[in-house]
């Protein structure tokens, strides 16, 4: 691994750290055509699967840090593109760590604290402004 890529890495932890410690603030605008996400909302398909997918990476990062000061109520999602109890129940945890209400729907603040905090390599870069692939299917963006 290159001391760029160790470096961009170790970056990207301290904000995933700081984010949970202190919440993140700012407004949301939603991706053009990103449905909210979560029961009641859409509950399958790329979105679902973007939410999977970096609720897990965030909390791969937490514990590689030895940051995590309160679990999630399962440690591992399922990345199947279906929304259920499991992915619902760490959405809510994830609202609860980043300072927001707890409502289990992905909208503009959650899905723009997931792009933010979350896998740049499937969301792009808050520094750099470049969209990736789940940022069409979250809604929100960077923060």
């Amino acid at each position: 691994m290159s001391i760029g890529t160790k470096l961009a890495r170790n970056a990207a932890a301290l904000a995933v750290a700081g984010a949970v410690l202190l919440g993140t603030a700012g407004a949301a605008s939603a991706a053009p055509g990103a449905p909210y996400l979560g029961y009641g909302r859409t509950t399958s398909g790329n979105g679902v699967w973007c939410v999977q997918h970096n609720i897990n990476f965030l909390v791969n990062q937490l514990y590689a840090q030895g940051t995590i000061t309160t679990p999630p109520p399962y440690r591992t999602l399922s990345e199947d593109s279906s929304w259920g109890p499991r992915t619902d129940a760490n959405v809510r945890w994830f609202q609860k760590m980043v300072g927001l209400g707890q409502d289990g729907v992905v909208g503009p603040a959650t899905g723009s604290r997931l792009l933010t905090l979350g896998d740049q390599d499937y969301n792009g870069s808050p520094l750099t402004g470049s969209h990736g692939w789940c940022w069409n299917y979250i809604p929100g963006d960077f923060n």
